[in-house]
C-alpha cells in the first residue's frame, strides 16, 4: 500500500480494495479449489493496522498545526490592538492639527478683509486720479497722451476710454463739457474700430487668445455685435466648396462651435446667431436656386420635399449645440426660410396631382384610341332598354339603345390604377411632411377628394357605364358576347388598392381629427355604395342575357316532336339538340363567371344563374306534352342540366333541378304508383297545383283518367 493510493481524488474506497485483494492473490485469477482465504484475511489485517498507524500520524501533525494556528492568530490580534492604539492617537492629532489650520485660516480672512478695506479705496482713488488726468485732457483741449496712438497699447487705452465715455454721459449738457464729451466720444469709436481691425486680423493670424481678449474688452462697447457679425462672417468664408450644401454645414458649425467656446463669453448667443446667419443667409439662397423654377410642378415639389427632408435631417444634426432656451429655435427658422413656399404648397399640390391624373387617363385612353364620351345613363336608359326587351321579342323595330361591346375592352387598367396611386400617396406624405399640423386633415381630406374624382369617377364609374352599356338586352337573337364579368373582377381588384391605399396613407392623416375622418369615411362608403349597385345591375342584365340566350336556344332548337314523336318505336336518343346546345352554353358561362369574379362572389352569380336557368327551363318544360318516349328523352335532358349545375357546387340550385328531375318521372310513372312517387323525399313538399300542371302534360292524361287520381 502507498501513501499516493489514498490521496487519489476522487478516491474510491471499493477500488482500492478491490486492489488489494488483488495483489494479496499474487495478481493471478483463482478458483474456489485454488483461492486461499487466509491469506485475503492476513493481507488485510495487515492493511488495516497500516491504516491505523497513519491515521495517527496524521492526527499528530494535524493536532501541531492547529496549536501553530492558534499562537499565530493570538499575536495577530495583539498586533491590530497596538495599530488601534496608534490610529486613535494620530486621529487625535490630526483634529488638532485641522482645529489650528482652521483657527489660522479665519484670522488669514479677516487679516485679507482689512487689507481689502484699505487697499481697495486707494485703488479707486488711484484710479479716480488718473481718469482725472486723462478727463483734463480731453477738457482742456491738450494734445492727447501717447497711450491713446499706440497700437501696442490698445486694450489699456481702450479700458480707459470705456470709462471717460461713461463718465461723460452723464455729465450735464450745454456748457464747457460739450467739447471734451466730443473728443472722448472720437477717440473712443477710433479705438473701438481698431479694436475690431485687430480681432479680423488676429482671426486671420488663427490666434485665439488675442481674439478671446479683444472679445472681451469689446463686450463692453456697442460694438460688440459687429465684432460677432465679423466673425461670422469670415467663418463661412470657402466653407462652402462642397457641391452639396448640407454637406458643408455640419463640419463649419462643429468647428465654428469649438472656436466660439474659446473666444466668446456668452458662447450660446454667439453659436445661434451663426446658425440662424447659415439659414437665412446661404441656406435660403440656395433654396431660392432650387426652386425657383415651378414650370416643372412634379419636379418642383419633389425638389421641395428633398430640400425640406435635408433640412430636418441638418436640424437634427445642429440639435446637439447649446442654442439658447427656445428648443423650437432650429425649427422656427426653418419654418421661415421655407415659408414662402409652404404656403403656396397645398394648392400647388392638387394643382399637379389634378393635372397629372389627368394626363395618366388621357394617355391610357389615347393608348386605346377610345375618345371619353358623355354616357347616357339613369331611368331614361333603362326605360329605353326595358321598352326594346318587350318590342324587341315579337319584332325587329329597334326603340333601345345601341349596344357597342368595344371588341371586349373594359377600359379598366391596373397600371393606370397602380400609377395613379403611387402620384397620391406621394402627395399623402409630401402633405404629412409639408402642411402644418393644424392643416394637414384638411389638406388631406381636399387631396383625397381629387383621387376620388380621377380614380373612382372618372376611371372606375366610367368603365363600369361603358361595360352597362355594352350588355347585351334580356332577348339576344344571337349568343351574347359577355364582357361585363370582366369588369366585375378588374373593378374588385382595383377596389382593394384603393382600400389599402385609403388605410395605408389616408387614416393616418385625418384620424386626429374628428369632422375630416367622418367626412371621408363616409365619401367612400358612398363611391364604394354607388359602384357597388351599378355593379349589381350589370350582372343583374348579364345573367338576364345568359338566361335569354338560353331561352332562346331552347326555343329555336327544342321542336314538338322531340319529346312527341310520331311513333313509339323510333330510336332513343340520350339528350336532345337543344339540351346539347344548353350544356355547353352553360358551361362556358362558369368559366367566364369563374375567371371573372372571384370569393362569395362566384357563388352569389352561381346561384343567382342557377335559380334563373331553372326558371327558363321550368317553363320551357310546360309548353309540350310529353309520349313514352318523350317522357324518357326529357328526363335525359334534365339529367344533363342537374348534371351541369352539380358543378356550381350551391346546395340550393342542385336541389331545385333534383326536383325538376323527380317532377319529369312523373311523366313516365305508371298511373298506379303517381300517388306514392308524389309522396316521395323530392316531392312531397311541393304543393298539389306543381304537381298536377306536370301530370297534366301526359299524352295519356284523359285516356288513363289521371284527373281522377287524388295526390
Amino acid at each position: 500500500m502507498s501513501l499516493q493510493e489514498l490521496e487519489q481524488d476522487p478516491f474510491d474506497a471499493d477500488e482500492f480494495v478491490e486492489r488489494l485483494a488483488w495483489r494479496a492473490t499474487g495478481n493471478v485469477r483463482t478458483t474456489s479449489e485454488t483461492f486461499n482465504p487466509m491469506a485475503l484475511h492476513a493481507a488485510f489485517e495487515k492493511t488495516i493496522k497500516d491504516l491505523k498507524e497513519m491515521n495517527q500520524n496524521i492526527m499528530h501533525q494535524v493536532n501541531q498545526m492547529q496549536t501553530r494556528c492558534n499562537e499565530e492568530e493570538t499575536a495577530h490580534w495583539q498586533r491590530v490592538a497596538e495599530l488601534h492604539k496608534h490610529n486613535q492617537a494620530a486621529f487625535g492629532h490630526f483634529k488638532a492639527l485641522d482645529e489650528r489650520i482652521n483657527f489660522v485660516a479665519t484670522k488669514v480672512v479677516h487679516l485679507g478683509d482689512q487689507l481689502e478695506g484699505v487697499n481697495t479705496p486707494r485703488m479707486r482713488a488711484a484710479e479716480a486720479q488718473m481718469l482725472m488726468t486723462y478727463f483734463s485732457e480731453f477738457l482742456e483741449d491738450k494734445k492727447l497722451s501717447r497711450l491713446f496712438e499706440d497700437p501696442f497699447q490698445v486694450e489699456k487705452a481702450a479700458d480707459i476710454i470705456q470709462k471717460l465715455f461713461l463718465i461723460s454721459q452723464e455729465l450735464p449738457g450745454g456748457g464747457k463739457f460739450d467739447r471734451a464729451r466730443g473728443r472722448i466720444a472720437e477717440t473712443h469709436s477710433k479705438i473701438e474700430k481698431q479694436l475690431i481691425e485687430d480681432f479680423r486680423r488676429a482671426y486671420f493670424d488663427g490666434d485665439v487668445q488675442r481674439m478671446k481678449r479683444i472679445a472681451e474688452i469689446l463686450s463692453h462697447f456697442k460694438g460688440y455685435e459687429l465684432c460677432i457679425d465679423i466673425f461670422i462672417e469670415e467663418s463661412q468664408k470657402g466653407a462652402y466648396n462642397r457641391p452639396v450644401i448640407f454637406d458643408a454645414i455640419p463640419p463649419l458649425c462643429a468647428k465654428t462651435n469649438a472656436l466660439i467656446n474659446e473666444v466668446f463669453r456668452t458662447p450660446e448667443a454667439v453659436i445661434s446667431k451663426f446658425v440662424l446667419n447659415v439659414y437665412q443667409g446661404k441656406l435660403k439662397s440656395y433654396l431660392q436656386t432650387q426652386l425657383s423654377d415651378k414650370s416643372d410642378l412634379e419636379k418642383y415639389l419633389i425638389n421641395l420635399q428633398s430640400l425640406y427632408m435635408k433640412t430636418i435631417a441638418l436640424c437634427d444634426q445642429l440639435s446637439c449645440y447649446c442654442l439658447g432656451n427656445d428648443t423650437s429655435f432650429l425649427s422656427k427658422i426653418t419654418k421661415n426660410i421655407f415659408s414662402q413656399y409652404l404656403e403656396t404648397y397645398v394648392s400647388d399640390e392638387t394643382n399637379f396631382l389634378r393635372e397629372k391624373s389627368r394626363l395618366i387617363l388621357q394617355k391610357f385612353y389615347e393608348s386605346k384610341n377610345h375618345q371619353r364620351k358623355n354616357i347616357q345613363s339613369g331611368s331614361i336608359y333603362d326605360i329605353r332598354r326595358d321598352i326594346q326587351a318587350v318590342i324587341g321579342a315579337r319584332s325587329n323595330f329597334n326603340l333601345g339603345p345601341t349596344i357597342e361591346n368595344y371588341g371586349g375592352e373594359t377600359f379598366l387598367s391596373q397600371e393606370v390604377v397602380v400609377n395613379l396611386l403611387q402620384e397620391y400617396k406621394m402627395g399623402f406624405k409630401r402633405c404629412h411632411l409639408l402642411c402644418k399640423q393644424s392643416e394637414v386633415a384638411n389638406s388631406a381630406t381636399k387631396m383625397f377628394e381629387l383621387m376620388v374624382q380621377h380614380l373612382c369617377v372618372e376611371h372606375i364609374d366610367y368603365a363600369v357605364e361603358l361595360g352597362l352599356q355594352a350588355i347585351p338586352l334580356s332577348d339576344p337573337k344571337a349568343e351574347p358576347e359577355i364582357y361585363f364579368l370582366d369588369v366585375v373582377g378588374q373593378t374588385n381588384t382595383i377596389f382593394h388598392l384603393f382600400e389599402k391605399q385609403f388605410a395605408d396613407c389616408l387614416l393616418p392623416l385625418v384620424s386626429g381629427t374628428v369632422g375630416k375622418h367622418r367626412e371621408c369615411v363616409q365619401r367612400k362608403r358612398e363611391i364604394l355604395e354607388m359602384i357597388e349597385n351599378k355593379l349589381d345591375l350589370g350582372l343583374d342584365r348579364t345573367l338576364a342575357a345568359m338566361a335569354g340566350w338560353v331561352k332562346y336556344l331552347l326555343t329555336t332548337e327544342q321542336k314538338k316532336t322531340d319529346f312527341k314523336p310520331e311513333t313509339e318505336e323510333g330510336p332513343l336518343h340520350m339528350f336532345s339538340t337543344a339540351c346539347e346546345k344548353v350544356v355547353k352554353y352553360i358551361n362556358s358561362i362558369v368559366k367566364l363567371i369563374h375567371v371573372g369574379l372571384d370569393g362569395k362572389n362566384v357563388d352569389a352569380a352561381l346561384t343567382e344563374f342557377g335559380f334563373r336557368l331553372h326558371r327558363v327551363i321550368y317553363d320551357h318544360l310546360q309548353q309540350f306534352q310529353y309520349s313514352h318516349i318523350g317522357a324518357m328523352l326529357v328526363i335525359c335532358d334534365v339529367n344533363e342540366y342537374r348534371k351541369c349545375v352539380k358543378e356550381f357546387q350551391i346546395p340550393l340550385v342542385t336541389r331545385l333541378f333534383n326536383t325538376l328531375h323527380a317532377l319529369c318521372n312523373l311523366l313516365v310513372v305508371v298511373p298506379e304508383n303517381l300517388k306514392q312517387v308524389c309522396s316521395g323525399e323530392e316531392l312531397v313538399e311541393l304543393d298539389k297545383a306543381t304537381l298536377l300542371s306536370f301530370i297534366q302534360l301526359r299524352v295519356d292524361y284523359r285516356t288513363s283518367k289521371l284527373n281522377a287520381i287524388r295526390i
